[in-house]
Formats: structure tokens, C-alpha cells, sequence
């Protein structure tokens, strides 16, 4: 039975295998021949061609025009956008409840989830509920709010927090200001990959 996660599930089965990663990371540093794959991933020929043969398979490795091999950056791409369209349709706010019941109380975060959607979830909850779009904060007010959330937590601090918010975009960092994206900001950011 397909799942919606499928394609990137078979990538990640794909680099699974070590000798698959070292063909691929030989490609993307530029080995556009199998030999030069074998030789800049220290694979034997054998190794090089089933390994370049399922990155064929997968698409993930593809001849250029040229004969030469390259890395079908497209791909990865498309597959990035997929994931964050289903991520959003996914979570509606009936599943949101619980996942924050569990994670935040009394405006206080609990722990984060090892689970990578309820993480980003409890996440952007935090941004939402902390920060008001497009005012700037320099980093000593953004401590002192996100230290707050850390406060029951053992597990957290607000650098970590901090630096979380940062990487998923929900704050814009520059030179000691952040920022929380307007909406029409933030979709227009995911739009553009």
C-alpha cells in the first residue's frame, strides 16, 4: 500500500547504503564518469555501477546531455515542496490539540517532540503565540520571552529554541534583530523553495 510519504521514503531506504551515499557525494562533487565515481569515492567498479545503477533507478543521478553524470537537484526539490504541501494540509487544528496538550502547559513548553512534524508543530505554537509579524526584537528581548517557555523543561533551553525558530524561518535573523515574517512573507518564502 502507497503512502503519501513514499518518494521520500524511497530516497532515504536509497541512501541506505553506504556505498550508494559515497557514488552520489562523488557526483555532486563533480565525478562525471563511473571511473571518476569510483576513484572520488574509493568504490571498485563493481561497487560503482550497482551503486550508480539504483541512484539511476531512483532518479537521483541522471546523464546530461553531455554523457557526463550529475545530480538531478530538481528531484530533491520537488520532493521538499511535496512534503511541506502535505505537512500543512495534514495538520488541521482538530489534530493540533493534542499534540499541544501534551507538549505545552500553562504557556510553558513540556519538552519537544522527537517526532519531526509535532517538533515543527509545538514549534511554529511558540513563534505564533510569542512574537507579533514584522516587529523587530533585538536577541536579549527574544531570550527573555523563549526563556520563559523553557522554564519547566529540562530537556530545552532558549538558545536551542531560539535557534529552532530560526532554522524554520518562523524569526529572520539580522545583525542582532529578529524578525517574525508577516504571513504573505512566510508563503511566499515556502513558494520559492
Amino acid at each position: 500500500m502507497a503512502t503519501d510519504t513514499e518518494p521520500v521514503d524511497q530516497v532515504i531506504r536509497l541512501f541506505a547504503e553506504e556505498s550508494r551515499v559515497r557514488a552520489f557525494a562523488a557526483v555532486a562533487l563533480g565525478a562525471g564518469t563511473p571511473a571518476a565515481v569510483a576513484r572520488t569515492a574509493g568504490l571498485s567498479a563493481r561497487e560503482t555501477a550497482v551503486a550508480l545503477h539504483r541512484l539511476g533507478e531512483q532518479g537521483v543521478v541522471v546523464e546530461g546531455t553531455d554523457g557526463s553524470l550529475g545530480v538531478a537537484y530538481d528531484l530533491f526539490r520537488d520532493h521538499a515542496r511535496e512534503a511541506a504541501r502535505r505537512e500543512r494540509t495534514a495538520v488541521g487544528p482538530v489534530a493540533q490539540e493534542p499534540v499541544l496538550r501534551t507538549f505545552v502547559r500553562d504557556g510553558r513548553l513540556v519538552r519537544l517532540p522527537a517526532q519531526w512534524n509535532r517538533k515543527k508543530l509545538v514549534l511554529r505554537h511558540i513563534a505564533e503565540q510569542t512574537f507579533e509579524p514584522g516587529v523587530a526584537y533585538p536577541e536579549r528581548v527574544v531570550d527573555e520571552k523563549l526563556r520563559a517557555w523553557c522554564e519547566e523543561s529540562d530537556e530545552i533551553d532558549h538558545v536551542t529554541l531560539r535557534r529552532y525558530l530560526v532554522d524554520l524561518h518562523h524569526l529572520r535573523r539580522s545583525e542582532g534583530i529578529y524578525r517574525m515574517p508577516s504571513a504573505d512573507e512566510a508563503s511566499g518564502e515556502s513558494s520559492h523553495g
